[in-house]
């Protein structure tokens, strides 16, 4: 061994070690500003309602339509007030056979329409009935929209039920595991049960990572239901609960009624027959009254001043038989969408029958999920003593292990396809994003 001086711990020659002052002050403003990411607070189901109705393309869009189809009441509206104009001239002629001369002038003028056989009222009368059809249009966008988001967050809450079976089946699998591991080491168990509980963990570990997977696709698609670009943080509060409906037959020709579907369908066959009205009245004269006034003369400012004011007649006589024609159409299209409505409320019908019936099996069938999964539960207690004892074989513990397994993601089928079928009821019957807002 060496001997120890005290000159062996004295401090080495001192590097210095320049670094540029920009450097220096970026690693500042980078430790100031870096503050650790917070998560996004957990949204509700009213939450993600709201930020829909502001942030959804599709109802943005079908916002944006209805506010034409009041611009076009507005400018139909406009047929029966007064027009006016005004105008400004100025002008200079000159000829080898004349002398030079200027023309200056300004003048304003209006009509006002007096009689057109009612084609303008029936223009705004359609226009009016526009506006309500678009107006159920909107409501019929929101209603899917609500659907679409209603299934996407029941999506996600199922992937994080599934998830937290999923840990508590590898948690299980893992101490089963170590059962069957003292039985085998002791001798009273064969290999191919130490493998197939070994296989079974792997199955488990598998299942986490494949709902960890489902969670990020719900959340991607939960975020597309809202109006975002991603879902990367997106984190939802609620709980599955079996929904609470009545065991009665709800009036569904009332409910069918007043569809917006159906509305909408309605208010189109009203704008087509004011539109026929409309191509009736192209038939009929139409009188203005005019009037106009100003001043003109070869100097600037003119001062002389001129004025005028009468009726005009306009007779329509024959335009290539394209009056004839649109009349015809416009009657068609009577036809077409009275049709359509008749068709439309049997297909509403239809399916709020159809949902009604889905809607009642769902729920029965959560019901019988968990009395199966009541049963799983205890005979997975019992047969576990029992192997415990060596009372039973590990292929019959393994079997009701199984079902044990089986019962429980059956259950949460049961139960999301109960939430998810109350989602498609509500949407048969018209309701829109609304609906849940309006409960509070």
């Amino acid at each position: 061994m060496k001997p120890f001086y005290p000159e062996m711990c004295a401090p080495g020659p001192v590097i210095a070690v320049r670094i540029p002052a920009l450097t220096i002050l970026g690693i500042i403003i980078c430790f100031l500003t870096c503050q650790p990411l917070r998560a996004e607070t957990p949204l509700s189901w009213e939450a993600c309602v709201r930020e829909a109705l502001t942030a959804h393309p599709d109802l943005l869009a079908a916002r944006e339509k209805l506010n034409q189809a009041v611009a076009d009441h507005d400018i139909a509206r406009s047929g029966v007030r007064p027009q006016f104009s005004a105008s400004l001239s100025s002008s200079r002629s000159d000829g080898d056979d004349q002398p030079p001369s200027n023309a200056h002038g300004y003048s304003i003028s209006g009509r006002q329409l007096l009689y057109d056989g009612s084609r303008t009222a029936h223009q705004i009368v359609a226009a009016e009935k526009g506006v309500t059809a678009e107006q159920y249009a909107y409501d019929v966008v929101s209603s899917r929209i609500r659907l679409d988001l209603r299934v996407a967050f029941i999506d996600l809450l199922q992937a994080r039920e599934l998830l937290t079976i999923s840990e508590e089946i590898a948690r299980r699998r893992k101490q089963n595991l170590g059962l069957v591991e003292l039985r085998y080491e002791a001798g009273r168990e064969h290999r191919g049960s130490l493998l197939s509980a070994r296989a079974n963990v792997a199955q488990s570990e598998y299942e986490i990572q494949s709902s960890k997977r489902a969670i990020e696709l719900a959340r991607w698609r939960l975020a597309r239901e809202l109006g975002r670009d991603h879902g990367q943080s997106i984190t939802i509060v609620g709980e599955m609960t079996p929904p609470a409906i009545d065991s009665g037959m709800p009036d569904l020709e009332k409910l069918a009624q007043e569809n917006p579907f159906l509305k909408e369908l309605m208010a189109q066959k009203d704008v087509a027959l004011a539109n026929k009205a409309t191509a009736k009245a192209d038939f009929f004269p139409q009188i203005y009254a005019e009037a106009s006034a100003g001043r003109s003369d070869s100097d600037w400012p003119p001062e002389r001043d001129r004025w005028s004011a009468g009726l005009s007649l306009t007779i329509p006589l024959y335009e290539g038989g394209s009056r004839f024609t649109a009349l015809k159409k416009a009657d068609s299209r009577v036809r077409q969408l009275e049709a359509e409505k008749q068709s439309g409320y049997h297909e509403v019908l239809y399916t709020l029958l159809n949902t009604w019936s889905d809607l009642q099996d769902a729920v029965d069938r959560v019901s019988v999920g968990n009395a199966f999964l009541n049963a799983s539960e205890e005979r997975a207690k019992i047969t576990q003593v029992e192997y415990s004892n060596g009372l039973i074989s590990f292929d019959n513990w393994a079997i009701i292990e199984d079902d044990l397994e089986r019962d429980r993601k059956t259950c949460l089928s049961y139960l999301t396809d109960a939430l998810i079928a109350h989602a498609y009821w509500i949407q048969a019957m018209g309701e829109t994003l609304e609906y849940d807002l309006e409960k509070k």
